[in-house]
């Protein structure tokens, strides 16, 4: 079973900041696969690191994403429970601090965050900045949005792509529907179709569960369970837990 870091090591830091990421990277040499995060545009059209449409849940500001501009956003702090706050991150501040690890391996999820708007020009911008790195082949891209990979798939035919959504089988569907994925990304409470069925497939499940701050989980998950069900990754905001 291959562990990602969901939003970074999100349960013990703030998810989606440079402080969750750096607690990831440093996970490598345990046998962490990577880092799963989610990108946005600001309304001067730079590539942020977020999961929100809205900044209301995870900083002091509130509205949209974007309806700011990247200067605007960095006035907004995200509480750390250390001395400075952090704050929303760019994408080529991620690439910058996990580019060694990923030079030797580590790989990088990008989840579009185009699902409820649609942000033209996203695909591109973001591919041409990973292309800079020269790291694509490092780089997962997964979207909700079937499009948006059509789009990615029509820019790089060599890039890896992942396809999500609740359910496997309906992964699956949109997968077979010519989206340009070429693995699977459901949830983990979603996988409602035999291994037989799914044999073949990169099949990543992702759990949402405790964000931080911590709080007690109730226990380990059972990934034999999963794997016996044919998921070969997970996605977890506690991967320290399993390696």
């Amino acid at each position: 079973m291959k562990i990602w870091a969901h939003r970074g090591c999100s349960q013990l830091y703030p998810e989606n900041t440079l402080l969750a990421f750096e607690k990831a990277a440093a996970l490598f040499d345990r046998g962490l696969t990577g880092i799963e995060l989610d990108v946005q545009l600001t309304r001067d059209g730079e590539i942020v690191v977020i999961h929100d449409e809205r900044i209301d849940r995870t900083t002091d500001g509130y509205g949209f994403v974007r309806d700011y501009t990247l200067s605007e956003l960095k006035t907004f702090h995200i509480h750390s429970g250390r001395t400075e706050a952090e704050r929303i991150p760019t994408l080529t501040e991620v690439l910058d601090l996990i580019e060694a690890p990923m030079r030797k391996g580590f790989r990088l999820n990008i989840e579009l965050k185009n699902g409820v708007y649609p942000y033209p020009g996203m695909e591109e911008k973001v591919h041409a900045l990973v292309e800079r790195y020269g790291l694509h082949q490092q780089v997962v891209y997964s979207s909700f949005h079937a499009r948006s990979l059509s789009v990615m798939r029509s820019i790089d035919p060599h890039v890896e792509i992942g396809i999500l959504d609740g359910r496997v089988s309906d992964c699956l569907y949109k997968l077979k529907g010519g989206c340009g994925a070429g693995v699977l990304h459901p949830a983990g409470w979603g996988i409602d179709l035999p291994k037989d069925e799914l044999a073949g497939y990169t099949v990543r499940a992702w759990f949402g569960g405790h964000l931080y701050p911590e709080k007690p989980t109730g226990g380990k998950m059972n990934l034999q369970a999963l794997e016996d069900k044919g998921v070969t990754d997970v996605f977890l905001n506690e991967p320290e837990a399993y390696l």
